[in-house]
C-alpha cells in the first residue's frame, strides 16, 4: 500500500489512493478481520480454555489481589481496570463475560466469586456492575498457579503501557473442565464440562500409555458433567464416536426425582404419590443452558392451548433447588407417557452439539479428538513445567553466587572490615583480594551490621547445602523427561483429590444412561377427543360447530347454519377434533387440516385460505375426514382417474401436496371415499352417458394423471362413485328428505373400463350426479 506524507502542505490527498482490484482489497481486509476475530476473540486456546475477554478479568483481579482469602471488591472497578488497561472493549460485554463466570449454572467450576445478584437460572439478568461486588475462587487460583515463576511469556497490552500473560499455566484443565462455546468467522466451537477427577484419569492413562486406545480413554473419561446435572440419554457408541472425532451431539434431558416420595422407585421416576390413587410428578434438574422460566412458559402455552390435555397443571416450587411439579389430568395417565410427551413438546430435552474446536500451542484452530486434545495439553504442562524449573534453577544459580560473598565475607570478615575502614573506594580492592563478582561485592557492601554473628554464618552454609541440593534434582528434572512424567503425574494425583468424586465440588451432577426405546405416541393422542361439526361454505369460510349437528333434518341436508350474504353451505360433515380433514382443489392440489384448529360456530369461521396456501383461482371440488389406510377415487374432467390411499394423501406444511397432475384445460372434479365392500366403479359423462367396471381395473397410485375411465367425443367427466354390484347402483332424488333410489339391474351398462357407454336407467338425475 503506498505511504504518503499527508502533513506536507503540497501533498495531494489522491497520492494516498491505492489502484487495486476491489476484490482483492476487501478480501485482504475481511481476513485480517477474520484471523483476529479466530485468534482473539471466540475460539480458546487448548492450554487453559480461556478466551482473552476472559484471561485477561482473571489476571485484572489477580493484579487487585481478588484472592479467595481477601475481600470482595466492586464488579465496577474490576471491569474499569480490564477495558481501562487491558482490554479495550464495551464495559458490558466485559461484564457479561465476569458473570458468567461466577454462575454456577454456566461453569461447572466457577471461576469467580460473586456477591449479588449475578443472575438466576430463570433466565433474569444480573444486576449493575455497580451493585455486585465479585473475587476469585480457588479454582481460578490453580489455573493462574506459577505466573511468577516465569513459565510463560507475558505479551505488551495494547497501548504498550502494561503487560499481559500470554496464557494461565496452571495445571487446571479448564478447557474440559468448564468448556465453551463461541461464533468465530467461518467456523465455532462449542465444549461441554466435564468432570475433572476423569480427565486427569484419562490423562494419567494416557502419560503412562501414549499409544492408549480411544476406547480405553472413554472407560475413564465418560462425557459431559454437566453443572445443571440432567441426564444424557445417548448410546456409548454416539458419545464415543463424538470425542473421537471432535465432532458429534448429545441428547440432554431434564431429571425427574421425588426426594420426599416415601418409596425409592418413585424417587427415581419423580413420581409423589398423593390421596385417592393421585399422583404428581417432579423435576429436580434441567437441561444445560435452558432458562427455568422459559420451560415453565412453554408447559403452561401447551396446556393452554390443549396441545397437551393429559396435564392439567404445573407450579414452581423451587427455592435454591429446582422443583417443578407437574399434575396430570387424571390417575390414570401413564407416567412415561406424560415425560415422552413433554421430551418431545419442550425444551425438557435439548441436544447440544460438541465442536472441540480450540487454538493449538502454535495458535492454529483445530477440530481435535478427546486423545489428540489431551495429548496438547499434556505437553504444554510439560513445557511450563521445564519453564518453571528452568526459571528456579536461574534463582537458585542467583542465591548460590550471593551466597558464595557472604561466606567469605565471613572467613575474612576482619580483613573485609579493614578494607571498609580504610578504602575510599573499597569495592575494586575486595574485588581483586578475594576475587568476588561485582553483584558479590556489591551485596556485601550492602549488609547490615546485625547480620555479622556466628549463628548468621552457620545459616547461611545450611541454606547453600540446601540449596545445591535442590539444584542437583532440578538439573535431572529438566534432563529426564521420564521425571518430567512422573513429575506431571504426581501434581495431577495432588490436583485429583481436590476434585475427587467424594468432593462436593467434584460429585458427578450429570448421569449418562442410554435411554430406554420411547414410548410411542401419536401428537393426536395430545388432542382432546371431541365431537365436531365441520362446515364450509361456498366462498372457503370454514368453522367447527361443537357436538354432532343435525344435518339430515335440513333442507339442503348442510344443517341450519349461518352465512354471509351472498354465501351459502358447500360442505358440512360431523368428525372429531383428533381427526384431520383432507381438502382438494381443481388444481389437483391436496391439503390437510387439522379439526382442532378450526375456529368456531358462533360466527362465520374464518377463510380457510388464511390458514392453507390454496391458489385464489382455485375451487375446493371435495372435503373429507381422513381415515387411517382408507382409499378414495379420483378423477378428472378429462375422464382420467385412478385410486389413492389416504394416509399416502397427507401434506406435512400448509402449500398441500400435488397429487393429480393434469394436462391442458382439464380439471381435477371427483374426490369420493371407497368403501371396503365396493367392488365396481360407475362414471357419467356430461354427454349423459354412463359406464360400470370393475374396481379392480382401477390402479392404486401415489401421483399421477390416472387411466381413461370413460372416453367423451363431446364434453367430459361429470361425476363418478365406487358401490357393490350386489346391492346395485344408487343416487338421491330430488325433493325434501333423504330419499334415493336403486338400479339392482345394471349389468347392461358393465363393459371394460374406457368404454363410451349409455344412456343411464330411467329417473337418473337431469344434472349427471350420483
Amino acid at each position: 500500500m503506498a505511504v504518503t506524507d499527508t502533513d506536507t502542505p503540497d501533498s495531494d490527498p489522491f497520492d494516498a489512493i491505492v489502484d487495486a482490484p476491489f476484490d482483492s482489497a476487501l478480501s485482504e481486509r475481511y481476513l485480517v478481520y477474520a484471523l483476529s476475530t479466530i485468534t482473539a476473540r471466540s475460539l480458546p486456546d487448548l492450554r487453559d480454555g480461556l478466551k482473552p475477554v476472559h484471561r485477561r478479568l482473571l489476571w485484572t483481579m489477580r493484579q487487585l489481589k481478588l484472592d479467595p482469602s481477601n475481600t470482595y471488591k466492586k464488579s465496577a472497578r474490576v471491569v474499569g481496570e480490564v477495558i481501562g488497561k487491558y482490554h479495550p472493549h464495551g464495559d458490558t460485554a466485559a461484564y457479561d463475560a465476569m458473570v458468567r463466570l461466577a454462575q454456577d449454572f454456566s461453569l461447572r467450576y466457577p471461576l469467580v466469586e460473586g456477591q449479588g445478584n449475578f443472575g438466576n437460572i430463570d433466565g433474569d439478568n444480573a444486576a449493575a456492575y455497580r451493585y455486585t461486588e465479585a473475587r476469585l475462587t480457588k479454582t481460578a487460583m490453580h489455573l493462574m498457579q506459577g505466573l511468577d515463576e516465569g513459565t510463560v511469556d507475558f505479551i505488551p497490552t495494547y497501548n504498550g503501557e502494561e503487560e499481559e500473560p500470554e496464557l494461565m499455566p496452571g495445571l487446571f484443565p479448564n478447557l474440559l473442565a468448564n468448556g465453551t462455546s463461541g461464533i468465530a468467522v467461518g467456523m465455532a466451537t462449542n465444549v461441554p464440562s466435564h468432570n475433572v477427577a476423569e480427565i486427569i484419569d484419562a490423562t494419567l492413562e494416557l502419560i503412562d500409555n501414549p499409544h492408549v486406545e480411544h476406547a480405553r480413554l472413554m472407560e475413564l473419561f465418560h462425557g459431559p458433567d454437566l453443572p445443571t446435572g440432567g441426564l444424557i440419554v445417548d448410546s456409548p457408541e454416539i458419545i464415543s464416536n463424538a470425542y473421537e472425532t471432535g465432532r458429534g451431539s448429545f441428547r440432554i434431558r431434564g431429571r425427574f426425582h421425588a426426594a420426599e416420595a416415601e418409596k425409592a422407585e418413585d424417587k427415581e421416576l419423580g413420581i409423589e404419590r398423593l390421596g385417592g390413587g393421585q399422583y404428581q410428578l417432579v423435576i429436580s434438574e434441567i437441561p444445560y443452558q435452558v432458562q427455568k422460566g422459559k420451560l415453565i412458559e412453554q408447559i403452561a402455552q401447551l396446556i393452554a392451548d390443549k396441545k397437551l390435555p393429559i396435564l392439567e397443571d404445573v407450579r414452581d416450587e423451587s427455592d435454591e433447588n429446582i422443583r417443578l411439579v407437574l399434575v396430570p389430568k387424571n390417575r390414570n395417565v401413564d407416567p412415561e407417557l406424560l415425560k415422552e410427551s413433554l421430551y418431545k413438546l419442550t425444551d425438557l430435552e435439548t441436544r447440544f452439539g460438541l465442536n472441540l474446536n480450540v487454538l493449538d500451542a502454535s495458535r492454529t484452530p483445530l477440530v481435535m479428538g478427546l486423545k489428540e486434545l489431551l495429548q496438547n495439553w499434556t505437553a504444554a504442562q510439560i513445557e511450563i513445567l521445564r519453564r518453571r524449573t528452568q526459571h528456579r534453577l536461574d534463582k537458585i544459580a542467583s542465591r548460590l553466587e550471593l551466597l558464595g560473598g557472604y561466606i567469605i565475607a565471613f572467613l575474612n570478615l576482619d580483613r573485609v572490615i579493614e578494607i571498609i575502614r580504610t578504602e575510599d573506594e573499597p569495592k575494586p580492592v575486595m574485588m581483586e583480594e578475594f576475587g568476588l563478582t561485582d553483584r558479590q561485592t556489591e551485596a556485601i557492601l550492602n549488609m547490615r551490621l546485625r547480620s555479622l554473628r556466628k549463628l548468621e554464618e552457620m545459616q547461611l552454609k545450611q541454606e547453600q547445602a540446601d540449596l545445591l541440593k535442590e539444584q542437583e534434582e532440578l538439573e535431572k528434572l529438566l534432563g529426564s523427561p521420564a521425571r518430567q512424567r512422573t513429575r506431571l503425574k504426581r501434581d495431577l494425583a495432588a490436583l485429583r483429590k481436590e476434585y475427587g468424586e467424594d468432593t462436593d465440588i467434584g460429585r458427578r451432577r450429570t448421569t449418562i444412561a442410554e435411554a430406554a426405546p420411547t414410548v410411542e405416541f401419536s401428537m393426536d393422542a395430545m388432542i382432546e377427543k371431541e365431537p365436531i361439526t365441520v362446515v364450509l361454505s361456498q366462498k372457503g369460510w370454514i368453522r367447527g360447530a361443537k357436538g354432532h349437528v343435525d344435518l339430515a333434518g335440513s333442507e339442503d341436508g348442510m344443517g341450519d347454519f349461518k352465512y354471509k350474504e351472498g354465501d351459502a353451505a358447500a360442505y358440512a360433515l360431523h368428525a372429531q377434533t383428533t381427526d384431520k380433514l383432507l381438502i382438494a382443489v381443481d388444481n389437483g392440489r391436496f391439503f390437510t387440516l387439522g379439526c382442532d384448529k378450526l375456529p368456531g360456530a358462533r360466527g362465520f369461521g374464518e377463510p380457510v385460505r388464511n390458514t392453507l396456501d390454496i391458489d385464489a383461482e382455485a375451487q375446493i371440488v371435495g372435503v373429507v375426514v381422513h381415515k387411517p389406510k382408507g382409499q378414495l377415487l379420483l378423477a378428472s374432467s378429462n375422464g382420467k382417474g385412478f385410486a389413492a390411499e389416504t394416509d399416502e394423501l397427507l401434506a406435512e406444511t400448509k402449500k398441500g401436496r400435488q397429487v393429480v397432475n393434469l394436462k391442458g384445460d382439464a380439471k381435477f372434479a371427483v374426490m369420493r371415499e371407497i368403501a371396503s365392500e365396493h367392488d365396481h366403479v360407475a362414471v357419467v359423462g356430461e354427454n349423459r352417458k354412463l359406464v360400470v367396471f370393475c374396481l379392480e381395473e382401477l390402479p392404486i397410485l401415489g401421483r399421477g394423471q390416472g387411466v381413461m375411465l370413460q372416453r367423451y367425443r363431446d364434453g367430459g367427466l361429470s361425476d363418478a362413485t365406487t358401490f357393490k354390484l350386489e346391492d346395485g347402483l344408487s343416487w338421491a332424488m330430488g325433493g325434501k328428505g333423504d330419499r334415493t333410489r336403486t338400479e339392482s339391474d345394471i349389468w347392461q351398462w358393465k363393459v371394460a373400463r374406457g368404454a363410451a357407454g349409455r344412456l343411464p336407467p330411467q329417473g337418473f338425475p337431469r344434472d349427471n350426479t350420483f
